[in-house]
Parts: C-alpha cells; sequence; structure tokens
C-alpha cells in the first residue's frame, strides 16, 4: 500500500502532497527522498519528451489539427506520461541513482538509504545521566596547575637563550640563512604585504646566501641585506666598500656608501620603507602579493643595473626551500645594485 502522498504524486495536477511529503521527511528519510527522486525523474522525462515534441513540430506546420487546444492537450498528456513513466518498476534508473546519491549527504541514513542505529534523532536520543568522576580528578587538576604555572618560566629561559645567540654576521650555508632570516621576514611580511619568500631570494642574491656580506673598517657589520645605498637623505651609519655597476651593459667598478643597521631586521624593514617612500616602486608594491611578479617589476623599476636580476630572484625563490639555487647564480656582494632614491 503506498503513502497518500505518493498516490497523490500520481497526479500531475494535483500539488496537496506537498506538506504530506514534508512530514514524512521527518518520520521516514528513506521514503520521501525515494518520492522526490521519483518525481525529479518525472521532471527529467517530461523536460526530454518537450524536446523532442519541439523538434516534430516542424512537421506540423500547415496541419489544421495543430492549434493551441491540442498543443495544450498533448503537453497534459505528456506531462502525465512522464509521471507514469517515472512510476514503473525501475524507471530509466535515474530515480534510484540520485537516491544512492543523496543517501550519503543525509545525517544518520546509509549509502542503501537505511537509517543508521547510531543516529540521534533528537536530544531525548542522547544519554543525559551525569558521569560519575574519576577518583584521579583532584590529582589531575593538581597536575594540569602545575604544568601551567612552569610554562611562563620556560618561555621566558627560551627567550633569554635566544636574546644571548644573536644571529650570526656571516652564513655558513644557505640552509642556515634560510633558517635563521625566513622568521624576521615573515614579521616585517605580516605588516607589509610582502611575501617573504622573496624577500628571502633577494638577500640571498645580494649577499651570496650571507657569505659576502657587507662590512666596513675592521670588518665592521652593516647587516644591509639588500645593498641600498647610502645618499645625503640617509641619516644612519653607513659603510664604503667597491661595488660593480652595469653601465650601457658594461660591468664597472666603483666606490659607493652603503646603510648600515644595528641587526637583520632593521634591514628588512628599511628595505620596505624604501620601497615604500620611493614613488617609482608604487608599481612594485602593487604586486606584493605575486612574487614572481613583483621580482621583474623590480628590476623594470631600476632597483638594479643587472639585466638578470629579476630572474635570478625568480630562480632562487622557486628553488626548494630557497636552496637549490647553484652558488654560481648568485652575484658578489657588490650585486650591481642601484637602490637609490
Amino acid at each position: 500500500m503506498q503513502d497518500s502522498s505518493v498516490q497523490q504524486a500520481r497526479v500531475y495536477t494535483d500539488f496537496s502532497g506537498l506538506n504530506e511529503l514534508k512530514a514524512q521527511a521527518r518520520t521516514d528519510k528513506k521514503a520521501a527522498l525515494a518520492e522526490v527522486a521519483r518525481q525529479f525523474e518525472s521532471l527529467f522525462l517530461g523536460e526530454m519528451l518537450k524536446s523532442m515534441r519541439k523538434a516534430g513540430d516542424v512537421f506540423s506546420e500547415d496541419n489544421y489539427l495543430n492549434s493551441n487546444e491540442s498543443q495544450h492537450y498533448r503537453d497534459m498528456f505528456d506531462n502525465q506520461l512522464s509521471l507514469t513513466l517515472a512510476g514503473q518498476q525501475g524507471g530509466t534508473g535515474l530515480a534510484e541513482a540520485l537516491v544512492r546519491q543523496l543517501s550519503r549527504q543525509i545525517p544518520g541514513m546509509s549509502d542503501g538509504g537505511e537509517k543508521l542505529a547510531s543516529h540521534k534523532a533528537t536530544l531525548a536520543d542522547y544519554d543525559r545521566s551525569v558521569p560519575v568522576p574519576s577518583r584521579e580528578l583532584p590529582q589531575q587538576v593538581r597536575e594540569v596547575n602545575r604544568m601551567a604555572t612552569a610554562e611562563p618560566e620556560v618561555t621566558t629561559s627560551v627567550a633569554n637563550e635566544r636574546e644571548a645567540a644573536p644571529l650570526p654576521r656571516r652564513f655558513d650555508s644557505p640552509d642556515e640563512f634560510v633558517r635563521e632570516l625566513l622568521p624576521v621576514a615573515e614579521r616585517v611580511a605580516a605588516e607589509s604585504g610582502i611575501d617573504p619568500r622573496v624577500m628571502i631570494a633577494q638577500a640571498a642574491l645580494e649577499t651570496g646566501w650571507g657569505k659576502h656580506m657587507i662590512e666596513g673598517k675592521g670588518d665592521s657589520p652593516s647587516y644591509n641585506l639588500f645593498g641600498i645605498k647610502a645618499d645625503q637623505r640617509w641619516q644612519g651609519d653607513s659603510v664604503d666598500i667597491t661595488t660593480t655597476e652595469y653601465r650601457e651593459g658594461l660591468p664597472m667598478s666603483e666606490r659607493a656608501a652603503f646603510r648600515a643597521y644595528p641587526d637583520y631586521e632593521a634591514s628588512f624593514r628599511d628595505y620596505v620603507s624604501f620601497l615604500e617612500s620611493n614613488p617609482r616602486y608604487r608599481d612594485v608594491l602593487a604586486s606584493a602579493d605575486q612574487p614572481e611578479v613583483f621580482a621583474q617589476k623590480l628590476q623594470d623599476a631600476g632597483y638594479a643595473t643587472d639585466p638578470q636580476y629579476g630572474a635570478k630572484i625568480r630562480r632562487i625563490m622557486n628553488g626548494d626551500s630557497l636552496m637549490t639555487l647553484s652558488m654560481g647564480d648568485t652575484d658578489s656582494p657588490d650585486n650591481n645594485t642601484e637602490a637609490e632614491e
């Protein structure tokens, strides 16, 4: 015996079964899903019949039996026919496929459309008894409190340890360069929006992975990672070195002053400030979220005189962990960098 909503759905002009179908969905999801899938199948068949009729309309032109009234009754027949075809045993198989697919998305139903025994339909299905506290609970609470109070001491110890071990003035390997400087770049990147990878890649190019840092007299460190020169507007410390610049495509040695910083983080921050304060790098910063475009626009804006500057940054950046580029492709400490206001 079929449900009343199913019986009503056998006639396409009867829409009163909708509320009954909603009520059935709350008590018998499997039957409701099967009925909805069957009705969808009938709509699909109806559209298919409509397309078939439309394809044959060209043959009924100038036929005195072809009128609006005959088309109306034909459409009524097709609608009822689609319901009847979908209601036959198996139908086209579309409804069964929909039931199998949608059953997986209905809470409490298995792939076959059966209700799961472990599914909780209402709050009344859940166990509301109060669990008995464990005898070990007081000891566990004391242990948690002890660990919570000990944590700040551990954190302070780690912080003091890091302060006591400053970053090296030179780096022995690309691995060490990335491991030590990437966290610093990430802190600055969080404020500037520039991808930290492109900053590390450019710093690696400028310093030969930290092996050729710019230094002043007596090997005094400059911590200058980006080859930014010190012009008349720079109020901080500086160091003078011999650098290589490309003039009309030819490398030439020149003496130039470069900015010096108290640490690497100051170098990263001044690099961002340098770009932001210079109008010619406005288009570069607009591509901060596209590191490869950023590298090319940096060269186009004249940051360095090396014609391969942007390509070298991209090669370093796209290597595994910024470390697969051979050391021969990185520049010497002068790096052909203009980096002037």
